[in-house]
């Protein structure tokens, strides 16, 4: 069985104010014509389907499009919510969308139901595991240790009717990491100090784990648990890492699982270039690549240049900011990175920051006594 798995589509997302929905659209297609093409048996969607909890009319659209498409190509699909989504919302219509094959993950209730799929090895049990707090777990869990994100993972996974005769799949968006194993992260998504982390050991049960919420592509501690990456580069610390999508091929129970990264390519890339500003609105390097990008742009210039947005744009239309890069920044940045007696922020106030960034509420006092005290156990406060 060959699955695709997909993640982190951010579907409505501006970066740099620059709208991606018709670069999104543009791979969306890509993702379609792979589906036609015979190649993919599911398709699985690993969280962040949009990148707002309550999208745009524009993201709507786009993933209605791309919805329909996956259901006229006969491929089934497995999707649930991320952090970014709301989880009513992915869920909505879920039962319809289920008679055409798309299975959209429900809003958690305290159980998870896999979908059902199977080739000439037999079954294969893909689980949907929405993006949870520990606190949901807990609710619908009471008796279970759950106070850390991997205490509340282990015990759901433990509550989950797995038959361990068959191949099992789980299709999660946590921030998942294996002891000693660092995951590479960029600038797009939001933890704090690792709070948030759920151990890959958790998932020793499945034979794949599709993962979301990191945007780098990469594996968890074992080559069968790993991230998609996102859709597109959406911040420049991933301008160096091109896209792509895993194709796994899943053979008989207990033989490890092929993958291959089928590249994804972008309408317009997003990268940096660096040069004095006259050199680099010369028609030489304007021509070298294409000018339609997203330029990050880095002037070597030693004294700031009249007008060099508006001269830069006239080249690339794409330009999303400007930094100098000079013996007068680089001496400013070294005074800045000097040592100070600036106190550190607060941990409690970044949790509090985080918590209302993620759910649109402020934490009570409650849930703030639970992480002053977490926090102290650990030595941060």
């Amino acid at each position: 069985m060959r699955l695709l798995h997909l993640a982190d589509l951010h579907i409505g997302k501006r970066v740099c104010d620059f709208p991606m929905i018709g670069d999104q659209r543009h791979v969306l297609g890509q993702v379609l014509d792979l589906l036609r093409a015979g190649t993919v048996d599911a398709l699985l969607v690993a969280g962040d389907v949009y990148d707002k909890s309550q999208p745009s009319s524009e993201a709507v659209a786009l993933v209605d499009w791309f919805l329909q498409g996956v259901a006229d190509t006969g491929v089934p699909a497995i999707v649930i919510p991320g952090n970014h989504d709301s989880a009513e919302r992915v869920a909505y219509a879920g039962g319809l969308l289920s008679r055409q094959g798309i299975h959209m993950a429900p809003a958690f209730d305290g159980r998870i139901e896999p979908v059902m799929l199977a080739d000439e090895h037999g079954p294969v049990a893909v689980w949907p595991i929405p993006f949870l707090h520990p606190a949901q777990i807990r609710h619908f869990l009471p008796d279970a240790k759950a106070d850390t994100y991997t205490d509340a993972f282990r015990a759901l996974v433990a509550s989950l009717p797995l038959d361990a005769s068959v191949r099992n799949v789980a299709v999660a968006h946590q921030f998942v990491t294996a002891a000693g194993v660092t995951v590479e992260r960029s600038d797009s998504e939001v933890s704090v100090g690792g709070l948030d982390n759920v151990d890959a050991s958790v998932f020793d049960p499945f034979d794949y784990v599709a993962l979301g919420h990191i945007h780098r592509a990469q594996r968890v501690g074992r080559d069968c648990v790993r991230y998609a990456g996102s859709l597109l580069k959406y911040s420049l610390s991933e301008a160096d890492y091109d896209k792509s999508a895993p194709l796994v091929t899943l053979g008989p129970k207990g033989e490890e699982p092929g993958i291959e990264l089928v590249p994804l390519t972008p309408q317009h890339d997003l990268r940096r270039i660096r040069g004095p500003l006259a050199k680099l609105v010369s028609a030489d390097v304007v021509s070298a690549a294409d000018a339609q990008d997203y330029l990050h742009v880095i002037l070597t210039d030693q004294d700031p240049q009249v007008n060099a947005m508006a001269r830069l744009r006239d080249a690339y239309p794409n330009v999303m900011s400007i930094e100098y890069d000079n013996a007068r920044t680089r001496a400013a940045g070294a005074q800045a990175d000097a040592p100070t007696d600036e106190p550190r922020e607060d941990p409690l106030q970044l949790f509090s920051q985080f918590y209302e960034a993620q759910n649109g509420t402020a934490p009570t006092e409650r849930q703030l006594a639970i992480v002053e005290e977490e926090l102290e156990g650990i030595g941060v406060m």
